[in-house]
């Protein structure tokens, strides 16, 4: 699969999603206008990943890092898809990682990540702090 890359925007993030080195990494703020326009490819691109990953499960983990300012609702709707894709995968047998990465001061960001974590089991979810 093509390494899929959309550079970030004022009212959208940084996507970049490394097939390869099974990485992907979301930055900067989400508030795009029409969410299911601009997160549909990305899931529609973690559908198929995860899929090959389901037929040829990877020797190390699927990494996800996420540093966000700040996202709207119809961007966390689109998260909650993307990581109940992910906790499905894991508990399929694939190693998957979330790195949730808030500044030392955004308990905003500090507690939306403790929210997302609760619902994961089988995918670990880590809260990073950064200053």
């Amino acid at each position: 699969m093509d390494r899929l890359q959309l550079p970030q925007t004022e009212r959208s993030p940084l996507v970049d999603f490394d097939f390869d080195r099974q990485q992907l990494r979301l930055e900067g703020e989400s508030y795009p206008e029409d969410a299911a326009a601009f997160f549909g490819p990305l899931i529609a691109a973690l559908d198929r990943y995860l899929e090959r990953l389901r037929a040829e499960p990877p020797a190390s983990a699927l990494i996800v890092d996420l540093r966000l300012a700040y996202f709207n609702s119809s961007s966390a709707k689109a998260f909650m898809n993307i990581f109940q894709r992910l906790e499905a995968a894991a508990r399929d047998g694939i190693e998957v990682r979330v790195n949730w990465h808030y500044q030392t001061d955004d308990e905003t960001m500090m507690e939306f990540g403790e929210d997302f974590r609760e619902d994961f089991q089988a995918a670990r979810f880590e809260l990073c702090v950064f200053d």
